[in-house]
């Protein structure tokens, strides 16, 4: 594969690339995670799901304005990476960032309300889907430009070394940013400097309309690590267990000095590119054989079969995230939109306004 010879891991079945690619020690299976974590990783999957499709049925319905990128598919990236960080690590994230938003921490009712335009929203309205940040958790932000939180991230990374914190940065990409400059630049920079972050591609097979059999000629992403000096490993993207494994054990090897790592995860993106896209470039049937290794009904016959829930407690789950969502939905319809004069805030660090004119010493002569 790509000429680089490949070694079978003996932890969670991820595999290692290029040179320094050896295991950094990740969980091997779901019994070595705390049952209350496996739930809570459940949970995080179905609150992305509930949202995505939610959102975009108030998006076909006209209640939201903008655009919209889903992510439904690939809810295991975002919730075993998220989870296996700590509050104060940072991320960034693509034009398809709304599971990295709520895995990271994001309440749901404010990022809901910033979809809708609203005051109240995590952006007060003003980022939207594709611009939406939460700084108070480290969710650096979105980005409607394609890889563009790759030198973000190597940006928090280097901050947190001048600050002397052992925090680590996340940068989330796909298939398609990988082929672009600036995630080069970046991986190439974090290497040289060892800067503790973690490249998590997210392979979702499409970049926009293109698949990506067809921009490269490597099978696996993972093999470009061995060019910069760092360690590239691939995951199963549907298995929320080895993602949260792996990011786990890159983390802490990340906080201890061990500077960046690649990681590849194979997933699928169960929508298209965009709410409304025809998919004239994919099959109806690639799609439909996908849904056979839905990461989120994974995970739900896994853990009944561990008998780490039952069908009882799997109901409650579902009724609680639908509270929750209702409430987020009811919360950004009733929120107040922005003010007019509030149109420049938040665009320097001093407050733009108009300045108050000033008399003129002559008046009154």
């Amino acid at each position: 594969m790509g000429g680089v010879e490949r070694e079978q891991m003996a932890t969670n079945g991820a595999r290692s690339a290029g040179s320094g690619g050896q295991a950094a020690g990740a969980i091997a299976a779901t019994r070595d995670i705390e049952p209350a974590l496996q739930i809570e990783l459940l949970k995080t999957m179905q609150r992305i799901r509930r949202f995505e499709e939610r959102a975009e049925e108030l998006y076909l319905g006209g209640e939201l304005p903008g655009f919209i990128h889903l992510s439904i598919g690939q809810e295991a990236c975002a919730a075993g990476a998220c989870l296996a960080l700590r509050q104060d690590d940072f991320i960034t994230s693509t034009h398809r960032g709304h599971g990295h938003c709520l895995a990271k921490g994001a309440p749901m009712d404010r990022m809901m309300a910033e979809l809708y335009a609203k005051v109240t929203g995590s952006c007060k309205g003003k980022g939207g889907s594709m611009h939406i940040a939460d700084f108070s958790v480290g969710m650096l932000g979105a980005n409607g430009v394609v890889g563009g939180g790759a030198n973000l991230a190597v940006g928090a990374a280097i901050a947190a070394r001048l600050r002397g914190t052992d925090q680590i940065a996340v940068c989330f990409f796909g298939d398609g940013a990988s082929n672009r400059g600036p995630v080069h630049e970046a991986m190439n920079l974090a290497a040289v400097w060892n800067l503790p972050v973690i490249f998590f591609c997210e392979n979702n097979q499409y970049a926009s309309t293109t698949s990506v059999k067809t921009v490269m000629k490597i099978e696996d992403i993972a093999d470009r690590a061995a060019g910069y000096g760092m360690p590239g490993v691939i995951v199963d993207g549907n298995d929320v267990a080895a993602v949260y494994g792996e990011v786990v054990a890159w983390a802490e090897r990340a906080r201890n000095g061990g500077g960046p790592v690649l990681i590849e995860a194979k997933t699928y993106r169960m929508r298209g590119h965009f709410v409304g896209d025809p998919q004239v470039y994919r099959s109806s049937d690639e799609v439909e054989a996908q849904k056979a290794n839905d990461p989120i009904q994974r995970f739900e016959r896994r853990l009944i079969s561990e008998r780490v829930l039952d069908e009882d407690g799997l109901e409650r789950l579902k009724v609680e995230v639908e509270e929750e969502l209702a409430a987020a939905v009811q919360f950004g319809r009733e929120s107040p939109l922005p003010e007019p004069e509030a149109a420049l805030d938040d665009l320097y660090a001093t407050p733009l306004r108009t300045p108050t004119p000033t008399p003129s010493p002559c008046e009154g002569s």
